[in-house]
């Protein structure tokens, strides 16, 4: 039996071999969210019933971020260790685990505790999505970015529009536990992919010792580049492409540092809008369930940059003007909001929705400027692990700039400076290079 090359010329069919990375993909985006935006309808009712105040309810939405950042330093050493497929298996049992024990617990410590373990699941999601798009989809790179980023976006949108009327009609514990399933549902592919993996590596057979040479595993990587897993074992091993073993390389390049502040203040300004915004509506007079709803028209403008974002950001070879596009939409948007909140206030609300389209073209931009899987891993894990580090800071900042001026022009300063940090950091992060040619 001979090692067959499929031909290079024409794309591979979208699930041509790859329908576990494909459903790993789709099922694990959305979970990402879930355990964030299923808790904070219930907050006021759990607090009732478990015994916590406006203090842990804060702790709570701080939460977040900060697993967030935790596991998105923590994850790329942990692919290096366990590898890729490995790792994604962990990330959804946490999720699981922890969605599930939260949901059973009467202690204010343990609630904490546990959401901590769901979130640190999908910190570490977060992270390991955009490597697996890289090493099983490097053809589709644009279509699986956005097919993810919606996911994710649906795991955020679904969950506080349902977690009330579950909570009513079958009690709080239902209503949190129920996500649960969806992260199962993400398992089992993760442990199907993994033990394809397992496999693909136990097939492998190392070269005579005489050659001194170390036989590189079938990896994923391989399979997109068209050779066939039943290739003869004692065919010439290739050594794979070996991505450099530490951060300290990456820390010194200006395309980490700019892709880090790009996702780093979109984050910081999103939540900070999140939390913010109906204060600021109720305070030019509006109600309650305006500012509710101005959240939820916040919330769906992102799936129109989550499906036209990629795939613009692969068809141009530097999207640094779409970010300029951005910039703009929340200029229109916040200038909206401070002058003439109550007027054609959904106006402005559209435009700052907008602006954060530069979260699906980071997303994209951690495979679109790395070569190797590896080198998606490494971007993918500071970009993410020192955004989220910096967009903790966010809403607390604007609540305290608030609450020290009685206005709200220093906190849309704060927006502000955000908004440039993030254009400067769009600029490094948009260039046309690779990460790997930096190092």
């Amino acid at each position: 039996m001979t090692a067959t090359l499929a031909p290079t010329s024409g794309r591979r069919g979208l699930l041509d071999g790859r329908v576990l990375a494909f459903a790993t993909i789709v099922i694990s985006a959305l979970v990402l969210r879930t355990a964030v935006t299923s808790i904070t309808p219930l907050l006021e009712e759990l607090g009732d019933e478990v015994g916590f105040g406006s203090v842990v309810a804060g702790v709570f939405g701080m939460l977040p971020t900060a697993l967030f950042a935790l596991f998105g330093l923590a994850t790329p050493w942990m692919i290096r260790r366990l590898d890729l497929e490995a790792v994604a298996v962990w990330a959804m049992l946490l999720s699981a685990a922890g969605l599930i024990a939260r949901s059973l617990v009467s202690d204010t410590g343990l609630l904490l505790l546990f959401s901590a373990v769901a979130l640190g699941g999908m910190g570490i999601g977060n992270v390991v999505i955009p490597p697996l798009v890289k090493r099983y989809f490097s053809d589709r790179v644009a279509l699986l970015s956005a097919m993810y980023i919606t996911g994710v976006q649906l795991g955020t949108a679904i969950p506080p529009l349902v977690a009330v009327p579950v909570a009513e009609a079958a009690g709080w514990r239902i209503s949190l536990g129920m996500w649960a399933l969806v992260a199962l549902a993400a398992l089992l592919p993760a442990l199907g992919l993994w033990w394809s993996h397992r496999r693909e590596d136990s097939r492998t057979v190392a070269p005579a010792p005489a050659t001194a040479q170390v036989a590189a595993p079938v990896t994923g990587d391989d399979a997109d580049a068209g050779i066939d897993a039943d290739a003869d074992a004692d065919a010439p091993a290739i050594p794979a492409p070996v991505a450099e073993d530490t951060g300290g390389p990456l820390m010194r390049t200006s395309l980490a540092w700019g892709m880090a502040g790009m996702f780093g203040m979109t984050s910081l300004i999103t939540y900070s809008i999140f939390t913010w915004l109906p204060r600021i509506l109720t305070d030019a007079g509006g109600s309650a369930g305006l500012g509710g709803s101005m959240v939820a028209l916040f919330s769906a403008m992102g799936f129109i940059s989550a499906l036209g974002a990629p795939s613009l950001c692969a068809r141009v070879p530097n999207p640094f003007p779409v970010v300029l596009v951005c910039v703009a939409a929340y200029l229109i948007g916040f200038a909206g909001l401070y002058f003439a909140p109550m007027t054609a206030t959904w106006v402005w609300v559209v435009f700052v929705g907008l602006g954060p389209s530069t979260f699906p073209i980071a997303l994209t931009l951690i495979n679109l400027r790395t070569r190797t899987h590896q080198g998606s891993a490494q971007l993918s894990g500071f970009t993410q692990g020192v955004g989220y580090t910096a967009a903790c800071a966010g809403p607390l900042l604007f609540g305290v700039l608030r609450d020290a001026t009685g206005g709200w022009a220093w906190p849309f300063v704060l927006l502000l400076v955000a908004m440039a940090v993030m254009t400067a950091g769009s600029y490094q992060a948009t260039k046309p290079r690779m990460l790997e040619d930096l190092w």
